[in-house]
C-alpha cells in the first residue's frame, strides 16, 4: 500500500537537524571590524563544530579574525551544507547545482573558560558516542560501508582532530534568531524555531556521509540504484548515484534520457528521484536492510518480467 507524499518526506525543520547532525564543519561569518570599529564586509572562514540541545557549539582556531570581529560586533551567521562526498560535488557543479543546506543566524557568544569545560567534554562523548555505534555495526552495515574508507573520513575522526591536533581553539556557542533551509535547486524555506527545536536528527544522520560515498564508491550498489529508477519508477537510468538519505527514504540523481524530437539522437539529462522505505528507518541497521530488501525485490521483479525466475 503507497504511503501518501507527505509521509515519505521529512519536513524542512528535520532536514536541518539531520544536515547540522551529519556535518562536522560549516562556513562562519562575522562583520569584520578594526581599530576603529565595525565595518560592513563580511569575513568568512570553515570552522568545525557541535550541535547540543539544537545549538551549535563552534571551534575557531585562536589566531582567526573571528576573535577579533565577535569582540566589536557579536552578530554572525552560520551555513552548514549537506555532505556530498566523492563524484557527487561534480555532478551538482554540472547541473549548476549546490547541496542542500542550513543558514543560521544569531549572535556569536564567546564560552567563559569554566562552559569551555563542558563543551569539551560534550565534544568528548560525542566522538566516543559514534566510536561505540561503529564498533556495534552488524556485517551488514559494515559491508556497505567499507567502500567509503577510501576519501570519506568518519565524523568522529574530523571531531578527533580537535582534540589531537595542538591547536588552540576559542570555542562559541551561537544563539540562534532565524533558521533557512536552501534546497538543491537554491529554493529558500524559512523555518520556525520551534519547529526546530521539537525535531530530532534521524540516528544516523552522523553517518550519513559514509553510507552515501559507500553506495555511490560502489558499482554494484550504484547498479542496484539504476534498477530501482526502472523497476519502481520506469525511468531507464544509465549511472546513478544517492545525494541523500534519511529515515523516510532518499534521493538518488540518475542519468535518464530526455526525449528525442524529431528522430534525433537521445541525450541523457541528470534528473532527480524520491523513493521511499516501506517502513521508517530509525537507526543505520534498518536504513541497511531497507535498502537491500529493495533490492532483492527489485531484482525479483526483473526476474519474474524476463520469464527467468
Amino acid at each position: 500500500m503507497m504511503r501518501s507524499k507527505k509521509a515519505t518526506i521529512v519536513t524542512f525543520a528535520e532536514r536541518c537537524k539531520n544536515i547540522l547532525a551529519s556535518n562536522w564543519q560549516g562556513c562562519l561569518n562575522t562583520i569584520q571590524a578594526d581599530a576603529k570599529g565595525s565595518k560592513e564586509s563580511i569575513y568568512t572562514s570553515k570552522v568545525k563544530y557541535i550541535i547540543k540541545k539544537g545549538k551549535p557549539y563552534i571551534w575557531v582556531p585562536e589566531k582567526d579574525l573571528h576573535n577579533v570581529n565577535t569582540i566589536i560586533d557579536e552578530r554572525g551567521s552560520f551555513a552548514v551544507t549537506s555532505p556530498f562526498p566523492g563524484s557527487l560535488a561534480n555532478i551538482l557543479k554540472s547541473m549548476e547545482k549546490l547541496p542542500a543546506r542550513v543558514a543560521l543566524i544569531g549572535d556569536v557568544i564567546r564560552l567563559s573558560d569554566t562552559k569551555v569545560q563542558s563543551a569539551t567534554e560534550i565534544l568528548r562523548e560525542t566522538i566516543f558516542s559514534e566510536q561505540k555505534a561503529i564498533s556495534e555495526w552488524s556485517y551488514s552495515v559494515s559491508s556497505i560501508l567499507s567502500s567509503s574508507n577510501h576519501g570519506c573520513k568518519f565524523r568522529n575522526e574530523n571531531l578527533q582532530e580537535l582534540l589531537d591536533g595542538g591547536a588552540e581553539y576559542v570555542v562559541y556557542k551561537l544563539d540562534i534568531r532565524s533558521c533557512m533551509f536552501v534546497d538543491r535547486n537554491g529554493g529558500h524555506h524559512e523555518v520556525d524555531l520551534e519547529e526546530i527545536a521539537a525535531s530530532k536528527a534521524d540516528k544516523f544522520s552522523p553517518f550519513s556521509a559514509n553510507l552515501l560515498h559507500g553506495i555511490n564508491q560502489s558499482e554494484v550498489r550504484r547498479r542496484a540504484l539504476m534498477l530501482f529508477c526502472l523497476v519502481y519508477l520506469d525511468a531507464k537510468a544509465k549511472d546513478a548515484y544517492m545525494v541523500s538519505i534519511d529515515r523516510k527514504g532518499f534521493d538518488v540523481l540518475a542519468k535518464v534520457p530526455r526525449r528525442a524530437v524529431d528522430g534525433g539522437f537521445v541525450q541523457y539529462h541528470w534528473e532527480e528521484f524520491r523513493f521511499a522505505f516501506k517502513e521508517e528507518a530509525f537507526d543505520i541497521e534498518t536504513a541497511c536492510r531497507l535498502l537491500v530488501e529493495m533490492e532483492e525485490k527489485a531484482l525479483k521483479n526483473i526476474s519474474s518480467f524476463s520469464g527467468l525466475e
